[in-house]
């Protein structure tokens, strides 16, 4: 039986219930030049809860914070049932280098203003952003444990954090009593895969609920690109800015687009479309609990939904792997080379976590 919106997992160690798809709300508002005016973002937030999703994700910049305000708009009247996530540590005034980072200047400033835009006194999930490099994990943790006991954030979560990093602060906060992280938000898809080599081994062996973003490759695995638009400049067809920002990204590639080639294959094969096929195969890997829709239309979004009921096979899944594979690196493929394996566990063939 296909999984719903409302077939909630448990996200990481922890025991809040969420869905297994998200809505990402970076598309509301349409300062960034390519998300959603208000009747529209309203169109997915009622189409979404309205099928029982409720893990919707923001962050205190997304769309210079018109994000936050519609979707503290749009929740008011369902907030208790809702699971609002939001993330700081993105620059919130340029020239000012305390209004980013880490910090406890930056958390606390972004989080009461958050609060303030989302029209709620309390966070269901925070995430550091993005890591700074020069903030001390003991100063983040500390922060964020004091956002818990103060009943302004109920769970912490981090993203775009080196793995090494991520497993210091988890020990340090279960060493010290502190409000562990939960989840861990990473881009993860059929054509970016890196992920696989520490962070979201990493993730399960820590009790962190792993949460992609851009699981389609910035619209790539939809089918939207062509080779034309690898060598393109400015604006797209339909006036968007979309495309030279993925380009800036790296991923609009001649590889991605052969990876995109493979899943349109397999779609045509189901009778799905590309994106909900590429959704499927993130819903269907170890480790992950929701993954991250950024729908800019109801009919994106729609779309989208539909890859609850994929149910790819086995051999569909072996030819999309392949697809997309990356080779691991050391120490990884060392240790599960056939010498090492003899000398450390003889000829027993040992199932290892990826």
């Amino acid at each position: 039986m296909a999984p719903a919106l409302d077939d909630y997992r448990l996200l990481g160690r922890s025991g809040l219930r969420v869905s297994p798809l998200a809505l990402g709300t970076a598309t509301f508002g349409t300062e960034w030049g390519w998300g959603a005016e208000r009747a529209e973002a309203r169109k997915l937030f009622d189409r979404y809860v309205g099928l029982g999703g409720n893990l919707l994700d923001t962050a205190d910049t997304y769309t210079d914070g018109s994000s936050e305000r519609l979707l503290g708009e749009f929740a008011h009247e369902e907030r208790e049932r809702l699971v609002l996530a939001t993330k700081y540590s993105t620059l919130r005034r340029p020239g000012d280098p305390n209004s980013g980072g880490g910090h406890r200047k930056a958390l606390f400033g972004s989080v009461e203003g958050s609060l303030r835009r989302l029209g709620t006194d309390y966070l269901d999930l925070l995430y550091l952003h993005v890591w700074d490099f020069r903030t001390s994990v003991e100063e983040v943790l500390r922060g964020l444990d004091d956002l818990v006991r103060q009943g302004k954030v109920l769970y912490v979560a981090i993203s775009n954090t080196p793995a090494w990093q991520v497993s210091r602060m988890q020990a340090i906060a279960d060493l010290r009593g502190w409000s562990p992280l939960v989840a861990l938000q990473l881009e993860y898809s059929l054509i970016e895969r890196t992920a696989e080599r520490d962070l979201i081994p990493m993730a399960r062996e820590l009790g962190l609920g792993v949460i992609p973003y851009s699981p389609l490759g910035g619209g790539v695995l939809s089918g939207k690109y062509g080779r034309d638009d690898v060598g393109a400049t400015g604006a797209g067809p339909d006036g968007s800015t979309r495309r030279s920002h993925n380009l800036a990204l790296g991923t609009l590639t001649e590889r991605s687009l052969g990876v995109a080639g493979v899943v349109r294959e397999v779609a045509g094969e189901l009778g799905y479309t590309p994106a909900q096929v590429a959704l499927a195969w993130t819903l269907r890997k170890p480790g992950v609990t929701s993954t991250l829709l950024g729908a800019r239309t109801p009919a994106q979004l729609e779309d989208n939904l539909g890859a609850l009921a994929v149910e790819l096979t086995d051999a569909q899944l072996a030819r999309l792997d392949a697809a997309g594979a990356i080779t691991l690196g050391q120490p990884h493929e060392l240790l599960a080379s056939e010498p090492i394996r003899r000398v450390t566990t003889g000829d027993l063939r040992i199932e290892t976590r990826r």
